[in-house]
């Protein structure tokens, strides 16, 4: 690089390996600040609007007869209770981060937080109410009929704000150019998963190669190369590029600070693809270490006992109910399997569970007896031979893993997690695929977000991993309750 994209002095400082302070672009900010502030008002506006029809629904519409509320209540007794839940509901939204651009951008993840903000101050309201005793008392139903007016109020605006933000003009003008340096293929999976997701606010302007780039890889034709490094200064103002994102992580130290200070000065975000960490990456957090910062996987969401606690709970509820309505299902699947081939119907099975601790899985036996006797440990194929002719219908239709919830039900698994496999096969598995013993951060489960997704059997190794781990960064009580939903509605691939 020449001195222009490198200063001669780059001063380290207590701020960690990259310490430098990266703004946004002027106009970017000025775009997003003002569709931020404008998205708060409208919801502000919708929230109070709400509150009131709610209020109107319940006290002055007649349509509501039940309940023992003083039936002089008038509008200025619910003021307060109306700032007050405006407040609280704004902030809700507000910390789970629906006033950003992604959001600004997405209705649809918008319109799931905003589902799930809605439906947390609803029950935090409710709670409030029981302990602090309001007086007025906070009619329970009042806060139903505000519940869903502020839902369907809130929606409606936010489709409208986003059919208004998807005219072209407008679209235009938020997408933030981004420039890549070098080529990886973490840096193609961005580019395709951004040309997947129309509604994310980024557009690819080109792509340099890094200083020294031996051209391991090079973009698709589709994605321009603009210059090199020496042209970076020229190529930022004439491409007018909000977004620089370091894909090679060749560069030495002082190349790599040279980037970020020049990104700095023309008001660019300078971002790295951490090619060194190619696992867990929303753990990636800076620590100190005797004062030092270091960069390193801090924790996952499972690794805070609330929530482990919290998964477990759902586990030993989800399995109780499960046992009890499974078992005509697991008698008459039990019989049809007898019937085709005499033996055991259940087929125990070890398999490797959370930090690599074996267990025996039982299963509807969906194959004949002794199928592996003279092959040893296989995967199910299409078309395998082994398989019973029920065996087929079991497994499309998920139902040979119905007796599982046994194993969810003493802890040995759970209802939503990577699917465990044998561990003489993970022997093999986790020199060949990368990162695959990362799934053992957590218990195996009944489903997982791999399997919804069609990846069982003998599918991509490599991308059921890369499910998996996607479901260990971002799990969430809401994140089980979709996949268990999928896995009930949506047939699979048959093996």
């Amino acid at each position: 690089m020449n001195a222009t994209a490198t200063p001669a002095a780059a001063p380290p400082n207590a701020a960690g390996l990259f310490p430098y302070r990266l703004s946004l672009p002027r106009a970017a900010f000025e775009r997003v600040d003002f569709l931020v502030t404008l998205g708060i008002l409208g919801d502000l506006a919708m929230i109070l609007a709400g509150l009131s029809l709610g209020y109107w629904i319940r006290f002055k519409s007649n349509w509501i007869s039940i309940g023992n509320e003083p039936s002089d209540m008038v509008f200025g007794d619910y003021v307060g209770v109306i700032s007050m839940g405006a407040l609280f509901l704004l902030l809700t939204f507000g910390y789970l981060r629906l006033y950003n651009l992604r959001q600004i951008c997405s209705y649809r993840e918008a319109a799931l937080i905003i589902f799930k903000g809605t439906t947390f101050w609803l029950f935090a309201f409710m709670s409030l109410n029981l302990v602090l005793k309001f007086h007025p008392v906070i009619s329970r139903l009042y806060l139903f009929t505000s519940f869903a007016a502020c839902l369907t109020a809130v929606l409606a605006w936010r489709w409208l704000f986003h059919q208004l933000l998807r005219t072209k003009a407008i679209a235009k003008s938020l997408q933030q150019r981004i420039l890549f340096i070098g080529w990886t293929p973490e840096a193609a999976r961005i580019s395709g998963m951004m040309a997947k997701d129309p509604g994310q606010p980024y557009q690819i302007a080109g792509w340099i190669p890094a200083p020294l780039d031996r051209r391991a890889h090079v973009a698709p034709a589709n994605i321009q190369e603009l210059g090199n490094c020496t042209e970076l200064p020229g190529l930022l103002q004439q491409h007018e590029i909000d977004v620089v994102i370091l894909a090679d992580m060749g560069l030495v130290f002082d190349e790599i600070v040279g980037l970020a200070n020049l990104c700095e000065k023309e008001l660019v975000q300078f971002k790295i693809i951490p090619s060194y960490f190619q696992i867990l990456l929303s753990g990636l957090k800076i620590e100190p270490i005797s004062g030092v910062p270091v960069l390193g996987v801090s924790e996952l969401p499972l690794d805070r006992p609330v929530n482990r606690i919290l998964k477990r709970l759902v586990d030993i509820l989800g399995a109780t109910i499960g046992l009890i309505l499974s078992a005509p299902i697991i008698a008459i699947c039990g019989a049809l399997v007898y019937l085709e081939s005499p033996g055991s119907i259940f087929y125990k099975q070890v398999r490797t569970g959370r930090n690599g601790k074996n267990f025996k899985i039982i299963k509807i036996r969906s194959m004949k007896l002794d199928a592996e006797k003279g092959t040893g440990a296989l995967w199910a194929r299409k078309g395998d031979p082994r398989r019973l002719r029920i065996g087929r219908f079991l497994r499309e239709w998920n139902l040979d893993e119905v007796p599982q919830f046994w194993n969810v039900l003493k802890g040995e698994m759970s209802l939503v997690g990577p699917r465990p496999e044998r561990p003489e096969l993970i022997a093999n598995f986790k020199h060949q695929v990368p990162h695959y013993n990362a799934r053992l951060a957590s218990k195996p489960g009944l489903t997982g977000w791999a399997q919804v997704n069609g990846l069982r059997g003998d599918t991509s190794l490599e991308e059921r991993v890369r499910y998996d781990l996607h479901y260990l960064e971002n799990w969430s009580l809401w994140f089980d309750i979709q996949t268990m939903a999928q896995t009930f509605f949506k047939r699979q691939n048959a093996y």
